[in-house]
């Protein structure tokens, strides 16, 4: 049975359920919340199916699997992460909690609902707290998610930073009245510092929170508080939620490493996934014995227990026997004027294993940044060994699903190619 809410638009949700009706061959009806539809499901229901209910509810437990929750894809294949009820509410609860949420609040998620930041942070932290949820659009769209804004009078706005780049990008971004805004979620993927202090101080998001976790994780670990100053907004991804732990350690063997010093970020609680859905083995490889979850980033605890996301294990590049962190190279990158966006990779090399490709979008596609420029405006600011060696000018990064950039794809696509600089959009 298949529940579809309607809206003004009975129309288009009716040609959509009939549109795939035909390759879905166990569907045997379709109920529309507020039609005859719905009303007739209700008068279904008969005191022998209401005891039916209260068997089959108390056979079941909160730490069933109730959701799988596919990863992003940023890195590889998806994997599909099995979630608890007691995983996801909790987690959606205490983000809200963070938040400070209540019914006078109206959250505006832009980002997808089949993934967990729009599921658990958009859905079940509002929910949690009264909140009302406003949809802008049936995808993500910048003048939409503005104008959403705008009439709907939000105090919250989601998005990973790409989203809040293509928003402050708009041409006509200043003519948006944003002032109901106080709050909202910036996570999905690091957060360059000038992008941070641009949505507080355009957009009116005082108390933005910066989310950090993964979907094994339902997905928050860690989160900024809306009274921190902005560079813990800007230099960390906050402190531990409730009832979660967090530890760094030695990517090697696993030895706890003192605050200060860089190392695997693992994390353990109610949230940490049951498993990989049918994938033991799979599961088995990121978490231990001890139900520590190891998220596969390289972090660093401060002495006041807010954390440092240094890189990705996965994403360091390896040059001439020097570690290189990309997130370093394109924190420092985004102040050039001359850049919107930035991603670093690396890609292979004869002599030094690997050097430094950096993928950026122009601020103006009209005068684009050269190899020339970009190497001078690192020259005596970076490390020799960091400076990009290759330059990759892009109309659009490739994207998952859900707004993050696939640098596996960048990686792949750019890894062979000849010559410093080249312009062209991703497929």
């Amino acid at each position: 049975m298949l529940f579809a809410s309607l809206s003004h638009r009975t129309s288009d949700y009716r040609a959509m359920v009939e549109q795939v009706r035909s390759r879905c061959p166990h569907l045997r009806e379709t109920v529309y919340i507020g039609d005859p539809s719905w009303d007739a499901l209700l008068r279904r229901g008969t005191p022998d199916l209401h005891e039916d209910f209260w068997t089959r509810r108390n056979e079941l437990s909160c730490d069933d699997p109730i959701n799988i929750q596919y990863t992003s894809g940023t890195t590889g294949f998806p994997k599909g992460a099995t979630l608890s009820h007691h995983n996801i509410l909790n987690n959606g609860y205490f983000v809200g909690e963070s938040l400070a949420y209540s019914e006078y609040d109206r959250v505006c998620v832009p980002v997808p609902f089949y993934h967990c930041f729009g599921m658990v942070l958009g859905n079940l932290a509002a929910t949690s707290h009264g909140a009302c949820v406003v949809i802008p659009a049936a995808s993500f769209d910048p003048k939409a998610t503005l104008e959403a804004v705008q009439q709907e009078r939000c105090t919250s706005l989601y998005g990973v930073p790409t989203m809040f780049i293509a928003e402050l990008n708009l041409p006509d971004f200043a003519s948006y009245d944003l002032s109901s805004l106080r709050t909202g979620i910036m996570a999905g993927s690091p957060c360059p510092a000038e992008v941070m202090k641009r949505v507080v101080a355009e957009m009116n998001m005082a108390q933005v929170s910066i989310c950090y976790g993964m979907t094994e994780t339902s997905p928050v670990s860690t989160q900024t508080r809306r009274e921190d100053d902005l560079e813990h907004r800007t230099g960390t991804v906050g402190s531990v939620l409730p009832h979660i732990e967090v530890k760094v350690v030695d990517p090697v063997d696993g030895v706890t490493r003192p605050r200060g010093f860089p190392g695997e970020l693992c994390t353990r609680g109610y949230s940490v996934m049951l498993g990989y859905w049918n994938e033991p083995e799979k599961t088995a490889e990121v978490i231990d014995a001890g139900r520590w979850m190891h998220t596969g980033d390289l972090a660093v605890m401060r002495e006041d227990g807010y954390v440092e996301i240094v890189g990705r294990i996965k994403d360091m590049i390896i040059r001439g026997g020097e570690n290189v962190y990309p997130r370093e190279i394109e924190e420092f990158l985004y102040s050039h004027a001359k850049i919107r966006d930035v991603q670093v990779v690396g890609v292979p090399h004869e002599k030094y294993g690997e050097e430094v490709l950096a993928c950026v979008i122009p601020a103006d596609p009209a005068d684009p940044l050269t190899l020339e420029e970009l190497r001078a405006f690192c020259e005596g600011r970076l490390a020799h060994f960091k400076i990009p060696s290759r330059l990759q000018i892009l109309d659009a990064f490739p994207m998952t699903v859900s707004g993050k950039v696939r640098k596996i794809e960048l990686r792949e696509k750019y890894a062979l190619q000849d010559g410093p600089a080249r312009r062209e959009r991703p497929d």
